[in-house]
C-alpha cells in the first residue's frame, strides 16, 4: 500500500490557501539568500574599489546583511506595501587586512568600510586550502621523509587543519597540514602518513614550519574503500524495494524559498557560514483562525569538535567547523533516492569563491514528506460490551541538507509536525580521525593513546561534537520569557496520606541572562519559552518548551585554550535578548581567536530577558568513544532535541486530522 498525501479537510485547504497567498508570486523574501546576480554586483562593487591590478583582494564571505526584523514582521503582514533595503555583509582580506564591507544591492554601493583590528581572522577559503595542501608535495624535506618511509609521493595526497590558539601572543594566518596515502583506496582519513609537522603560513603562502619526529605505521588500505565498484562480495543484508508514490503530489508547496505545508509556512534561507536557516515558522491554529508565529529565526551557530589528544600530533585539533569552513561553504549537492527519497523536491543555491564569484550549489537542500508512524491513538478496554479503538497517521515534513567538513559528514534536519513540535536532528557520518600507530592487538597498548584501537595501527581518537543551535523564539508574539519548571519531591508528614512523598513543580522566571544559564540533566526540571502576555482559555501562558536531547557537557577545564574558544558551551542553554549582531557563539572571527568575542562573554552583561524579545542558545552534544563499527566508514549516529508547544493550543491541534486515504495499489493488500 503506497503512501500518499494528507487529504486535508475544509479547514486545512483554507489555511493552505492562506498561506500561499501571504507571499506573491516571485516577489523576492526580504530573507532570501543571495542570488548568483546579487553575487557578482557584491563583487563587481568591491573589486572596482580595489582593483586587483593594485590590491590583494580574497573574499572570505558573503552573507545577507540582516534586515532590520521589525521591518521583516510588517512585511509578512503587507509584503507590497514595505520596502526593505537589500544589502550584502562581506568579510574580505584586502592587502592583508580585515575587512568588514556592507554594500547596497540595490543601489550597488559600499554602505560602509571597516576594518578589523581585534583577534582572530574569517572562514578559511577553499581556494587558499587547495594550494597550501600541495606545498608538501614539491617540498624537498617532506619528499625525503616519504622516501625514508617507502612511500609513493605520487600516492599522496594533503589535506589543511586549522591550528586554534595556545596562549601565543602574536598570530599569523596559519594551517596544519596532514597528508594521507590514497593508494588502493579513496579512503584517505584512514590512512594517514604520521610523525610529521607541516605549518603552513597563508599569507605567504609557504612553509614556515616542519619537523619530522619519527616514523609510525601507515594503516592498511585493506577492506577500507567505501564505493560500491570497489566491494567485493559476499553483499548483505539484502534490502527489499519500497515504492513511493504520491498521487496528489507532495503536500510541500514551495514558491521561491517560502514553504507551506499542513498547517506550517516556514522561510528556507542559506547562508555561507550557517548553511540552512529556518525563519518565521508559523502554525495555522483552526480554532482560532489565523496562523501563530513560532519561531523567528533557527540556525547551527557554531559546531565545536575538540579532539582529545593532548600529542603534539593532535593538540591543535579543536575544531569549530562553522567559524573556520562555513557549514554553508561545506554543504554537498544531495544524491536524488539515497540522501532523500524518490518524491523529495530539491532547492538549488549559491555560495561563492574566494574571488567572489558566485558558484551554484546543486540540490544543496531537500524537502520531504515523511510517513509511516502514529500520530495518535488509543485502545479503549474499560467500557464493558464495547472496544472503541482509534489511530491516526502521522505525515512529518523534513526540510534536509548535508554538510562535509573534511572527514565527518553531517546530515541536518529540520522536522516539522501537525501536532506544531519542530524537531531539529542531527546524524553523523563519514569517517573517524586516525592516528597511525605501531600496535595492532589491544595488549600492546602500554600507555593512554587517547583513543580505541580500531584496526590494527589505526586508533581513532576520542572527541566531542558540540552543535550550538540559535533560537530566536517569536511565540505568538516577539515579546517572550523564559521558565524554569523544577520538579520537587515532597515528603507527606502530618499523616493526610498513606503516601509517604509526592513529586510537585516550582516555576521560575528568567529575569536576566545569568539566570537562564542551564545545565540540563542535575535536576528534572521542564524548559520553557512563553508569552506572558497571552494565555489560553483556561490560564496559562502560551508556550514552547525544549525537549533536549541526552546532554553532554564539556570536560575539558575551563582555562584550557580550546574551551577558552568554546566557552559558549559551559551551559547547554543560554538566553540573550535579541541582537542582530550576536549571531555566531564563537565569535565573527574564529580562526585562530581568543575568546573575547563568544556567547559567553556578551553574556556577562547580564541583560533583562522577561519580556522581551529573547533568543534561546541550545548546546546539542555528543562524547564520541569510537568503536570499531565506526570503522572504515560510520553508521550514522543521530542525536535530536524537540520544540513542542505547551499550552499553545486549548487542546490536541491535530484531534480532527485525518490519516491520508489509503490507495489501492498493484500487488498490494492491506
Amino acid at each position: 500500500m503506497a503512501s500518499t498525501t494528507i487529504k486535508l479537510s475544509f479547514f486545512f485547504a483554507i489555511t493552505l490557501i492562506f498561506l500561499q497567498a501571504v507571499t506573491p508570486l516571485n516577489l523576492q523574501h526580504p530573507l532570501d539568500p543571495l542570488t548568483k546576480e546579487e553575487f557578482s554586483i557584491v563583487q563587481t562593487v568591491v573589486l572596482h574599489k580595489y582593483p586587483t591590478s593594485k590590491n590583494s583582494v580574497a573574499f572570505h564571505y558573503i552573507g545577507l546583511d540582516d534586515p532590520d526584523k521589525d521591518d521583516v514582521l510588517k512585511y509578512e503582514t503587507q509584503p507590497t506595501l514595505i520596502t526593505i533595503p537589500r544589502k550584502s555583509f562581506v568579510v574580505a582580506i584586502i592587502n592583508s587586512q580585515n575587512h568588514e564591507i556592507v554594500i547596497d544591492l540595490r543601489l550597488k554601493t559600499i554602505v560602509s568600510d571597516n576594518i578589523h583590528k581585534g583577534y582572530g581572522f574569517p572562514i578559511l577559503s577553499a581556494d587558499e586550502q587547495g594550494v597550501a595542501i600541495k606545498l608538501p608535495l614539491k617540498y624537498p624535506p617532506f619528499i625525503a621523509s616519504v622516501n625514508k618511509r617507502g612511500l609513493n609521493l605520487s600516492e599522496i595526497v594533503c589535506s589543511t587543519f586549522s591550528m586554534g590558539w595556545f596562549g601565543e601572543e602574536k598570530n599569523s594566518r596559519t594551517v596544519r597540514v596532514d597528508c594521507f596515502m590514497k593508494e588502493n583506496t579513496v579512503n584517505i582519513y584512514v590512512r594517514p602518513i604520521s610523525g610529521i609537522t607541516i605549518v603552513v603560513d597563508l599569507q605567504l603562502m609557504k612553509i614556515v614550519e616542519y619537523n619530522d619526529r619519527g616514523i609510525e605505521a601507515v594503516p592498511t588500505a585493506e577492506k577500507t574503500d567505501y564505493r560500491f565498484s570497489h566491494q567485493n562480495p559476499p553483499f548483505g543484508p539484502k534490502l527489499n524495494s519500497l515504492v513511493s508514490h504520491q498521487p496528489q503530489g507532495s503536500g510541500a508547496h514551495i514558491n521561491g524559498h517560502s514553504v507551506s505545508w499542513a498547517n506550517w509556512r516556514f522561510h528556507i534561507g542559506f547562508d555561507a557560514r550557517a548553511g540552512i536557516v529556518i525563519s518565521l515558522a508559523s502554525i495555522y491554529d483552526l480554532e482560532k483562525h489565523k496562523p501563530r508565529r513560532v519561531l523567528y529565526k533557527g540556525y547551527i551557530s557554531e559546531l565545536f569538535v575538540p579532539y582529545q589528544d593532548p600529542t603534539e600530533e593532535f593538540y591543535f585539533k579543536t575544531f569549530f567547523d562553522s567559524g573556520e569552513f562555513g557549514f554553508g561553504l561545506s554543504t554537498v549537492s544531495l544524491i536524488p533516492n539515497r540522501d532523500c527519497p524518490s518524491h523529495a523536491l530539491f532547492i538549488d543555491t549559491y555560495i561563492h569563491s574566494a574571488d567572489g564569484s558566485p558558484i551554484l550549489s546543486k540540490n544543496a537542500i531537500c524537502v520531504f514528506e515523511q510517513y509511516g508512524n502514529i500520530m495518535w491513538r488509543h485502545t479503549e478496554t474499560g467500557i464493558p460490551n464495547e472496544f472503541p479503538e482509534e489511530s491516526r497517521t502521522e505525515v512529518n515534513l523534513i526540510v534536509r541538507t548535508v554538510v562535509t567538513v573534511g572527514n565527518y559528514d553531517n546530515v541536518l534536519d529540520w522536522e516539522f509536525k501537525t501536532s506544531g513540535s519542530i524537531k531539529p536532528a542531527i546524524a553523523l557520518s563519514g569517517i573517524l580521525e586516525i592516528k597511525g600507530a605501531n600496535i595492532k592487538h589491544k595488549d600492546e597498548i602500554k600507555e593512554d593513546q587517547y583513543g580505541t584501537l580500531v584496526s590494527a595501527n589505526s586508533i581513532g581518537i576520542y572527541h566531542d561534537h558540540f552543535y550550538m543551535y540559535y533560537l530566536d523564539f517569536d511565540v505568538d508574539g516577539v515579546n517572550n520569557s523564559f521558565e524554569k519548571t523544577s520538579l520537587k519531591t515532597v515528603r507527606i508528614t502530618d499523616g493526610s496520606s498513606k503516601r509517604k512523598s509526592y513529586w510537585t513543580t516550582e516555576t521560575q522566571t528568567a529575569k536576566t541572562e545569568s539566570d537562564a544559564k542551564i545545565t540540563i540533566g542535575l535536576s528534572p526540571a521542564e524548559l520553557v519559552v512563553v508569552n506572558p502576555n497571552k494565555k489560553t482559555a483556561v490560564g496559562n501562558d502560551v508556550g514552547y518548551r525544549l525537549i533536549p536531547a541526552i546532554p553532554a557537557h564539556p570536560l575539558l577545564t575551563e582555562d584550557d585554550y580550546p574551551q577558552i574558544r568554546g566557552a559558549f558551551t559551559n551551559y547547554n542553554v543560554w538566553v540573550t535578548p535579541y541582537n542582530r549582531t550576536e549571531k555566531w557563539a564563537g565569535g565573527l572571527y574564529v580562526d585562530h581567536s581568543r575568546g573575547d568575542d563568544t556567547l559567553a562573554v556578551w553574556t556577562q552583561k547580564n541583560r533583562d530577558i522577561e519580556n522581551k524579545d529573547i533568543v534561546l542558545w541550545h548546546v546539542v552534544g555528543i562524547h564520541h568513544v569510537p568503536a570499531q563499527e565506526d570503522f572504515p566508514i560510520m553508521p550514522l549516529l543521530s542525536t535530536s532535541f524537540e520544540l513542542r508547544p505547551t499550552n499553545f493550543f486549548e487542546r490536541n491541534p491535530v484531534l480532527n486530522t485525518l490519516s491520508p486515504r489509503d490507495v489501492n495499489w498493484p500487488g498490494c493488500s492491506n
